[in-house]
């Protein structure tokens, strides 16, 4: 087998769930299980977290996915229904469904179920992404309050910019979603992964973790470790190869690396059709023997190239690491520009995953 895996870690997932539970007493939280629970694997990830109060998920496919680990916990559709016809399907699967505009409110009461849905009204505060605004949701509120195809009706919004504290918009929204309350709302839920750690006046009856879940910051000021927050995915490849080249020698596509001295040359079994980023700039680093080495050259489909010359220990066979323990997914995202989520969520279905904690 090709010598690339992701291990995950459940027991570090159960813990980062326990952190987002302790940052708000007697709140419930959905698990954000998206995008195949943020590359970790959905099945495996909830049945590690078979006592969470509730999961979330983008889109109905993932919402199977869900129920056929778990028939029970609530289930909250983030997205809502994309057509008429899949509220039936949803009453089926008991889900709860995020209603965000006037077309998914009608086809709702015009929509036939089996059983009635438990609604999420989502409120656009601030995000100008999806949902209503405030009037709107007024009118709304009051179409569907005692539908028969209501079971329960929530209010649901989203923030923009939780992830920079002090941003003023953070308190606009809240302001907002406030403006609301005087209506009869059953449930509520504004508080993502940054609002659950830091912002409590956000934390009302449900908390949407996600990232955070993962063993992520959302934070570019806050690291995982500073949060608090154990990482879930550790990702290991090795070195398939070490040869020696001279000063002014180049390496990998285009020859953007050129040594300025002799130097030795590892081959490493991991790129960017695993979901290394292909943007990764040289000198970002890797661990060997636990130490730090430097990407040199760009990376490849199926391979990458690290600069051993400052470790002479190191040799075909050893065990690289691209992220994980001592070397943080934030901290690769930051040198690409980028964030956690996107190099997790893009690990791709040939890399193997390992699981511990099962």
């Amino acid at each position: 087998m090709r010598p690339l895996v992701a291990t995950i870690d459940l027991a570090a997932i159960r813990h980062n769930y326990a952190v987002a539970k302790r940052c708000a007493p007697g709140r419930q939280a959905f698990a954000v299980v998206k995008a195949n629970a943020y590359g970790h694997g959905v099945r495996e990830v909830v049945g590690g977290l078979a006592h969470a109060d509730g999961f979330a998920v983008a889109c109905l496919e993932e919402a199977l996915a869900v129920r056929e680990c778990n028939a029970q916990a609530r289930l909250l559709l983030l997205e809502g229904c994309f057509e008429p016809a899949e509220y039936q399907l949803a009453a089926q699967l008991g889900l709860d469904v995020a209603v965000h505009d006037a077309e998914q409110a009608a086809a709702l009461l015009a929509a036939r179920l089996s059983a009635p849905l438990r609604v999420w009204l989502k409120l656009d505060t601030g995000m100008h992404r999806l949902g209503f605004n405030a009037e709107s949701l007024r009118h709304w509120h009051a179409q569907l309050s005692g539908a028969e195809q209501v079971a329960e009706l929530n209010l649901m919004s989203h923030f923009a910019c939780a992830d920079e504290r002090g941003h003023p918009l953070i308190e606009q929204q809240l302001e907002t979603f406030a403006g609301l309350l005087d209506l009869p709302f059953t449930q509520r839920s504004l508080a993502n992964s940054a609002a659950v750690l830091t912002l409590p006046a956000a934390h009302m009856d449900w908390l949407r973790p996600g990232i955070l879940l993962y063993g992520a910051t959302p934070f570019a000021d806050l690291s995982a470790r500073e949060l608090g927050l154990q990482p879930a995915m550790s990702l290991d490849a090795q070195l398939i190869g070490v040869h020696e080249i001279g000063a002014g020698e180049s390496v990998g596509y285009g020859a953007g690396w050129v040594a300025a001295r002799p130097s030795r040359i590892g081959t490493v079994s991991c790129g960017y059709a695993d979901g290394y980023p292909r943007h990764a700039p040289s000198g970002t680093a890797l661990l060997i023997h636990g130490q730090r080495v430097p990407l040199a050259g760009r990376v490849s489909m199926d391979m990458l190239t690290v600069d051993l010359t400052d470790l002479p220990a190191a040799q075909r066979g050893d065990s690289v690491r691209l992220w994980g323990a001592q070397l943080p997914v934030d901290e690769l995202a930051q040198a690409c520009g980028t964030i956690g989520y996107e190099l997790l969520t893009k690990v791709t279905a040939r890399v193997p995953r390992r699981y511990l904690g099962l």
